[in-house]
Parts: C-alpha cells; sequence; structure tokens
C-alpha cells in the first residue's frame, strides 16, 4: 500500500486517454482532440460529477471511497489486475476473491455496441453495474441512485429510493414467480459467495423488512432463476410497451445481461424507436 496519491490521478488520466468513446458506447463525432474518453463522459458512466473527476485527476481529491474506485474501474472497462492497482493506488484494499464485482472490458464493449436496445449488466447480487443510454431511456437513470439502491432486490423488496422509484412492471409470469425467481437466484448466490459481506447485508437487511422477501426466502427450495419473461413497462411519456426481456448468463464472471427487445414491425418497437430519438424523459428511474 505504498503508491502514492499522484499515482491514482496519473492512473486515471492514462486510462481514460485509452478508452476508445465507441467501445463505451459513445457516437464518436469530429472535433474530439484526444482519442480517448472526455471528462464529462467518464463522469456520466461512473456516476460522478464532472467537477469530482477533474479533482481526483489533478491529485486534488485524495481519498475516492471503495464504491468510487469501483465504479471507475468499470466505466474505464479496466482487467482484474488493472483494477487492483487502481484500488491499491487509492489506498484501498482490493476486493477479495469470493465476491461480485467485476466485469469484464470485453462484456462492456460488447453491451456497448448493441446500444439500440436497453442492455443492463448486473452482478451474481442483481446489482446494475452498467447500462446504457437506452436504458436510461426506458427505466430511468440509475445514476440519480445512490449504488447501494441499483439493486433488483432491493427494487422489489427494498424500503428505500430503489423500491421508491421503480416504475410499474408487470411480468407475464407473474408478481410471485418474478418475486421467487430473484430470490432463489440471490440464495444461490450466498452458497457460492460466502465471503461476500455486501451480499450477506443485502439478504440480512431485506429478510428483516420485507415480509415477502422472507417468505420467499422461507419457502424456496427449488431454484427458478431469472432469465427469459415478457414484461410491460408503464413508462411516463409513452405509456406501456411490452417487451421481451432476456437475461443472458456470462460464464466465468457470473454476470447477468438483461436486454429488452421487441419484434420489427410491432408497435412496441416503434415506442423503443421513439426513446432512442428522444432519450426519455428522466422523471422516474426503475430496476425492473
Amino acid at each position: 500500500m505504498a503508491a502514492s496519491r499522484s499515482d491514482f490521478a496519473a492512473l486515471l488520466r492514462a486510462w481514460r486517454d485509452r478508452l476508445s468513446p465507441a467501445d463505451a458506447g459513445f457516437t464518436v463525432t469530429g472535433g474530439r482532440r484526444a482519442p480517448g474518453l472526455r471528462r464529462e463522459e467518464l463522469a456520466q458512466l461512473a456516476g460522478l460529477s464532472v467537477d469530482y473527476v477533474l479533482r481526483l485527476e489533478q491529485g486534488r481529491a485524495t481519498s475516492p471511497s471503495a464504491q468510487v474506485v469501483g465504479a471507475l474501474a468499470r466505466a474505464l472497462q479496466l482487467s482484474r489486475a488493472e483494477r487492483d492497482q487502481l484500488y491499491r493506488s487509492a489506498r484501498l484494499l482490493p476486493p477479495r476473491d469470493g465476491t461480485v464485482s467485476h466485469v469484464p472490458p470485453g462484456i462492456q464493449r460488447l453491451a456497448a455496441r448493441l446500444g439500440d436496445f436497453p442492455i443492463g449488466v448486473f452482478t451474481a447480487d442483481w446489482t446494475l453495474v452498467w447500462w446504457n443510454s437506452m436504458w436510461s431511456a426506458l427505466h430511468g437513470d440509475p445514476a440519480v441512485l445512490p449504488p447501494a439502491e441499483r439493486n433488483l432486490a432491493r427494487a422489489l423488496f427494498g424500503n428505500g429510493a430503489a423500491h421508491a422509484s421503480m416504475l410499474p412492471v408487470r411480468s407475464e409470469r407473474g408478481p410471485d414467480a418474478f418475486e421467487a425467481s430473484v430470490v432463489a437466484d440471490l440464495k444461490d448466490a450466498v452458497s457460492r459467495y460466502p465471503a461476500d459481506a455486501q451480499l450477506d447485508r443485502l439478504v440480512q437487511e431485506l429478510r428483516e423488512i420485507s415480509d415477502a422477501f422472507a417468505h420467499h426466502w422461507a419457502t424456496q427450495t427449488t431454484a427458478v432463476p431469472h432469465t427469459t419473461d415478457r414484461k410491460t413497462i408503464r413508462h411516463s411519456e409513452i405509456g406501456d410497451i411490452l417487451l421481451d426481456c432476456d437475461v443472458l448468463i456470462v460464464p466465468g464472471v457470473d454476470l447477468r445481461m438483461v436486454t429488452y427487445t421487441a419484434a420489427t414491425g410491432s408497435s412496441d418497437a416503434g415506442k423503443l424507436d421513439l426513446l432512442r430519438v428522444t432519450g426519455g424523459r428522466r422523471t422516474a428511474t426503475a430496476l425492473p
């Protein structure tokens, strides 16, 4: 832990300059003075203010939290070794093995290139760690939520900002099946990540505050993973939109890439096109 604070600032600047805007999901236009990300683009991806990113790069903000460093590592599409280097340069211990936190650069590049559709990347505990602009247009911008609240289980069962701001969503499988599948996923994650303190706190919190969560946790005997579904989302600007929701599992890193699509030529595809053009109105946030 002998790294200086200037190491963190230098790494942040170097890795921001290295990352292609196209790989991060931004449209490349003329007039860019550098090939890498702009400071405001990194701030947007990490859910931070531009001023804070500037102070970090100038070495004026010297004590970033582990959550901030993790968000920057994901936004910069760092490898696991580079992520650990960034943590150490901030004088923090890197995440231990056996936790659910890393998004490989290749997965982020793949998701960024599929920008026509809403895409969110979740860890094994259903924490949202990456999303594109179409996800924000459909569900609202997750960046306005505290990082701990960007969690599907908290949106379904909690009593905080995620639950309060969740848009009305109707699953064709029914509310009980949807909720039960998320609890089943968490039970499976607990069995595979017994050393993950954040996951343990999430489960204990929801068991205490939610009778529905506690019921599913106590009675769930057969894992019913949350995979393919059809969902009707009530958007504040375009009304109800019926979409196919597919959950793609990423082997080796235990991530879930959630995608929303509609049949070509359908009225719901037209609504997605409208969101793509307008960006949606940022009046609500959801993690459906």
